[in-house]
């Protein structure tokens, strides 16, 4: 097994030096890839079209009046909208990377897509997905660092620094990617791939591939475990010494403001990993392909809508400055 995986890393090292020299080594032949969708009933295709495509409004312009906010106002350029900011573009790239290619397939009644369309689909959802985790745990260490060392604040968490965090989440996140494009690459398709699912994930590719795919599969878990286990563990760890910081705090009028300052950031941590979750669950414990497929709808549509509003009703200066936002185009 070691062996095995030497050679994976090895290769994905040779291919980063050359990527011309290496041609996946994959034999699909005629076959063709078809995306099987949320429902096969003819009836329910506008309707999910248009269901699917005020949800992608919503959330593009959602997440475009938050990065608006943010750059176009001087008092919210501190580390803390810095790094929402950065969090709102990653969740419209998130979304952008499977609901178009789903509201296309949905308004031609179409079912296909082409091979590296689906690799492009991987790496990408691979990338935006680790990189939202990393960015919520490089918010939880700045909150830990505002009410635990408030004096030090502006000093470690400085704009050098700041920059950094996101510069080391993206290429993290990006080495994920490619290695996630990597195993899918390298896997062989026998026969035409029909995916119980809306957009090509990893994970069922894997399944559904006739070549062995057991080295693949501990890979993918181990991957898994690493981009989400570690930036969640960092974030239990920043709201533990948080918490335990804000009950120190003599006053209640104090911890209510101390708490307020995280609360928006908790709530989209709960949300992102608890849907998170429930796919992976739902995906375990059910043996419907296509329940998982309707999970994964709360973790990739409506999660990324959901922010920009927990942000903007929950914090006051986010939503003066969206008020002058809007004034502003209005």
């Amino acid at each position: 097994m070691c062996l095995h995986l030497f050679h994976l890393f090895s290769t994905l090292f040779l291919f980063k030096l050359c990527p011309i020299c290496i041609v996946p080594q994959n034999r699909t032949g005629d076959s063709e890839f078809f995306l099987l969708g949320l429902s096969d009933d003819p009836e329910l295709q506008p309707l999910l079209f248009g269901l699917f495509l005020a949800l992608y409004l919503v959330t593009m312009l959602g997440n475009l009046l938050i990065i608006m906010s943010i750059t176009s106002d001087s008092h919210l350029h501190t580390p803390m909208y810095f790094f929402l900011s950065n969090l709102s573009l990653a969740d419209i790239s998130f979304s952008s990377t499977t609901v178009p290619k789903m509201l296309v397939n949905l308004q031609t009644y179409s079912k296909s897509i082409t091979y590296a369309d689906c690799l492009t689909q991987v790496t990408f959802f691979s990338l935006f997905a680790s990189l939202e985790s990393l960015l919520l745990a490089v918010m939880a260490y700045d909150r830990l660092v505002a009410i635990c060392q408030p004096l030090h604040y502006l000093v470690i968490m400085n704009p050098r620094f700041c920059g950094l965090c996101v510069l080391l989440s993206f290429f993290i996140s990006l080495l994920v990617s490619q290695l996630h494009y990597l195993m899918v690459s390298q896997l062989t398709f026998c026969a035409d791939v029909e995916i119980p699912h809306f957009f090509c994930d990893a994970s069922q590719l894997l399944n559904l591939a006739c070549s062995d795919t057991s080295i693949n599969n501990i890979l993918i878990y181990f991957l898994g475990a690493i981009i989400g286990g570690v930036p969640l563990s960092g974030i239990l760890f920043s709201y533990t010494r948080i918490v335990s910081s804000i009950l120190r705090v003599p006053s209640s009028g104090g911890k209510y403001k101390a708490f307020s300052t995280c609360g928006s950031h908790l709530s989209v941590v709960c949300l992102f990993y608890g849907t998170g979750l429930g796919v992976y669950l739902s995906s375990t414990v059910s043996s419907s392909l296509r329940k998982g497929a309707v999970a994964s709808v709360m973790y990739t549509v409506v999660t990324p809508m959901v922010n920009p509003f927990i942000y903007s009703l929950r914090n006051r200066d986010i939503k003066s400055a969206l008020w002058r936002v809007v004034r502003r185009i209005a």
